[in-house]
Formats: C-alpha cells, sequence, structure tokens
C-alpha cells in the first residue's frame, strides 16, 4: 500500500503532464497552422510582388521587355521556389524558367518536394496566372508555379523544430518542477495527517491526555486537528467520569451495606435484639439501596438509544400547574411562597416524562429554599419553543459546580444532599428527557442568590 505523500506527488505529476502535453499539443498544432497561414500569404504576396517587378521591364513607348532583367529575376525566384513564366498580351512566351534552366527546374522541384514529403506534408506544384499591369493597363501575363498549398525552406523547419524542442524542454522542466513543488505539497498535507493518525492511535491505546499541537493554514486540516484534540479530551474526560462513577457508586453503596452488615452481625452474634426500631431502620437501608438501584435502571433507560418516547399535544403551563399542586403540603410545611406565571404552550412532548422533569426540579427548588423563601415558575410560548423556567430564593450553587451538576451522583455538598434522601442521579435523568426530546436545559445560580433552571423544548421535533 502506497504512503500518501507518495500518492499526492504522483497524482500532482500526472496532472502537471497532462497539463503541460495538452498544452504543448495545442500550442504547436495552433502554432504549426497559424505558421502554414503564414507561410502560404507570404507566397502569394511574393508572386504579386514578382509581378509588380515585371511591369517595370516593359517599355511602355518602344514596346520592348527587358530580357536580361526578367532572367535576372526568373532565376533569383527560381531560387526561391518560384517558376516563372511570361507571356506579352498576344500570349507570346517572352521568357521561360523551364527553357532556360530545365535541370535546374527539375532539381528545385524535386528537392521542395522530398523535403515537403518527409516532413509529412501533402501538395503538389500547382501553377498560376497574375496579369501584368503598367499604369492600368495590362501588358502580359505571368505564370508562376509553386508548390501548394504552401512549402517550407529548411530554416522554415529548423524553426518549427526549435519550436518543438523548446516545448519539449518546457514538459521536461515541468515534470522536474512537479516532481519537487508535489513533493513539498505532499509533505505539507501529509504531515498534520500523519501525526494526527499516531494521535488516534495512542487515543486508541488508553492514551487521552495527548494533544495535537501545531498550525496549518488549510481549514481541513485544522478542522482535523481541532477534531482530534476534542475527542481526546472528550474521551480523557468520559474516562475520568466512568472512574468517577465507580467511586460514586461504590460510596452510595457502601454506606446502607456496611449499615446491613453490622446491625445483621450484630443480631446473628445476639449481640442485638431484633427489636422493631432495628429491623425497620435495616427496612430503610434496603429502601435505599432499591432506590439507587431503581435510579440507576432509569437513568440507563432514559440515556439508552432506544427511549421510545410516547408524545402528544400537551399544555406545558397546565402540567406544571398540575405537578406543582402535589407540592402544596411540601411548601405549606416550609411556609415557601410559590407563584405560577406565564400562558398556554402546547407542545408535543412524553407528557409523564416531562412531569419528572417538571417535579425533580421542583423538589429541589423545596429542598434547597430555606423556611419563609419563594419560588416562582414560569411558562413561556415561542414560535418554535416551549420554555419552562423556575428560580428560587435557596441557597444556590457555586459557579465553579455548576459545569457539574448534571453528572451522576454529582454532589456540591454531599452531606447536605445524603440528608435531604437524594441519590445525585436526579439532575442527570432531568438532563437525559430533555436531551432525548431535542430540547436544553440550563441553570443561572450562585452562593445564596438562589438557582434559576432554564428548560426549552422545541416544537417542531419529531
Amino acid at each position: 500500500m502506497k504512503k500518501l505523500s507518495t500518492q499526492l506527488t504522483l497524482s500532482i505529476i500526472v496532472i502537471i503532464l497532462v497539463i503541460v502535453s495538452l498544452i504543448s499539443l495545442v500550442s504547436n498544432l495552433m502554432l504549426n497552422r497559424q505558421f502554414e497561414r503564414y507561410i502560404s500569404v507570404q507566397q502569394k504576396e511574393r508572386a504579386s510582388e514578382i509581378t509588380e517587378s515585371l511591369s517595370l521591364y516593359y517599355n511602355s513607348f518602344t514596346r520592348i521587355w527587358n530580357l536580361d532583367s526578367i532572367h535576372a529575376l526568373g532565376m533569383h525566384s527560381l531560387n526561391e521556389g518560384y517558376i516563372l513564366s511570361v507571356y506579352d498580351n498576344r500570349d507570346n512566351k517572352i521568357w521561360d524558367a523551364e527553357s532556360h534552366e530545365m535541370t535546374l527546374c527539375l532539381k528545385v522541384m524535386e528537392e521542395i518536394s522530398a523535403r515537403m514529403e518527409q516532413h509529412g506534408a501533402e501538395g503538389a506544384f500547382t501553377a498560376y496566372e497574375y496579369s501584368i499591369e503598367q499604369n492600368g493597363q495590362k501588358i502580359g501575363t505571368a505564370k508562376i508555379s509553386y508548390y501548394s498549398p504552401f512549402f517550407l525552406s529548411e530554416n522554415d523547419f529548423s524553426f518549427l523544430g526549435s519550436l518543438n524542442a523548446i516545448f519539449i524542454a518546457v514538459g521536461l522542466i515541468s515534470i522536474l518542477a512537479s516532481l519537487f513543488i508535489g513533493e513539498l505539497l505532499a509533505r505539507r498535507i501529509t504531515r498534520p495527517i500523519v501525526k494526527t493518525s499516531d494521535i488516534a492511535m495512542q487515543i486508541a491505546a488508553g492514551n487521552y491526555d495527548i494533544q495535537f499541537e501545531g498550525e496549518t493554514k488549510t481549514r481541513e486540516l485544522r478542522n482535523l486537528m481541532l477534531t482530534i484534540n476534542h475527542l481526546a479530551s472528550a474521551l480523557s474526560r468520559q474516562e475520568k467520569f466512568r472512574k468517577q462513577l465507580s467511586a460514586d457508586i461504590a460510596h452510595e453503596l457502601r454506606t446502607p451495606l456496611a449499615t446491613l452488615g453490622t446491625h445483621l452481625e450484630a443480631m446473628t452474634m445476639q449481640i442485638w435484639e431484633p427489636t422493631p426500631e432495628r429491623l425497620k431502620s435495616l427496612h430503610e437501608e434496603i429502601l435505599r439501596l432499591s432506590t439507587i438501584v431503581a435510579d440507576l435502571e432509569r437513568i440507563e433507560r432514559v440515556e439508552g438509544e432506544n427511549l421510545m418516547l410516547n408524545k402528544a399535544p400537551v399544555d406545558l403551563f397546565e402540567l406544571v400547574r398540575t405537578v406543582c399542586v402535589s407540592f402544596e403540603g411540601e411548601l405549606r410545611k416550609k411556609d415557601l411562597k410559590f407563584t405560577l406565571d406565564g400562558g398556554a404552550s402546547v407542545i408535543n412532548i412524553d407528557k409523564d416524562k416531562i412531569s419528572g422533569v417538571i417535579s425533580n426540579i421542583m423538589s429541589n427548588a423545596v429542598k434547597y429554599t430555606p423556611e419563609h423563601g419563594e419560588i416562582r415558575a414560569y411558562v413561556q410560548d415561542s414560535e418554535n419553543n416551549s420554555i419552562f423556567i423556575m428560580e428560587d430564593t435557596g441557597i444556590g450553587i457555586p459557579q465553579d459546580e455548576l459545569p457539574h451538576i448534571f453528572e451522576r451522583f454529582y454532589r456540591a455538598d454531599k452531606s447536605r444532599n445524603r440528608n435531604t434522601g437524594g441519590t445525585g442521579l436526579g439532575l442527570a435523568i432531568v438532563k437525559a428527557i430533555v436531551t432525548a426530546h431535542g430540547g436544553t436545559v440550563d441553570v443561572q445560580s450562585g452562593l445564596n442568590p438562589g438557582s434559576r433552571f432554564i428548560v426549552t423544548l422545541p416544537k417542531h421535533v419529531s
């Protein structure tokens, strides 16, 4: 299996090679075509120039042609590949290159034909007629034969060969440059990927404290680095949470089990009499264990992927009123003032589970609000959400504890919570139920000013 850097380098080389080849091919074809068109135009212009020169060699007064000048022009044209014949107005032949230099004409024609065929060009010598005019009057006719549609000299072919060599050189230089640039780019791209892969392997081996250090200007690679770092941090937190959860469960079970064990041992060894009071104490510890196990089973069901929500349209305001009415006895016992404000807000929810959320938050408010305090509940309705808010004048939660209160078994004050009978799972269950509904639960609090819980439930989640 090839390395990513090798694959990237080869890909860049192939792409550059294909691009350079296409550019060279297209440029070569276009340049050859344009050059051939240019040569063809030049040949026609040269033929016109020869014809114009012939008009200078005629004396209109004596009506005599200067044969020496015509001969010199004809021989010079022959060396250029043009075979000239000159006729007067009566179509009498005045001068003919083939008559004067038949051998040279044949040699020129053979050389040009062989050169063009050697380079794969197709054509033949063709004669063209041009009128020889002087002062607007026709004085004769020039028949000029040359290789058509065009012919190239050795210098022309040498020029085109030089251009092709330049294209090839550019291609080779581009390939070498692509090797160098491709290697640099491949290393730059793959370095963070390889490093990320190494970090991922270490994370898989259980090293969650490792972090990707370094910078990159590539957005996708930067997002990959941040994701790996976030994954490592999340797994580290989960590992710490798992260890803490095991410790918390052991702590929660240790006290009632120790109580049961010592009491039963004392009774078994007949140190204690199994009095009704002692049996009642053992029964309370068993109930405490049952509550912990039941809460653990409940949060496992709530947080499970297969949590079934029996949703139906419910007026959240009336649901809050109904749940809070059940706390009248406890409110009266502590002389707490309770108010409910807001209005109707119909939302599609699991009534029983959201009732548990409201009950849990209300229960905490009642537990941790001192006598003669106040608890206020609000229900707000918006186009997209139903919002339930409950705030109290209780003892509050320290700021550094707020991020942890929804964790299992978390207690800002373990002795206080145990005395109130809690297991530390209530708010974890609240968060799991609200999250299952696609909502959020937030808390605002501090020491002494009380706490404010905000539950936001979306209306448009299936």
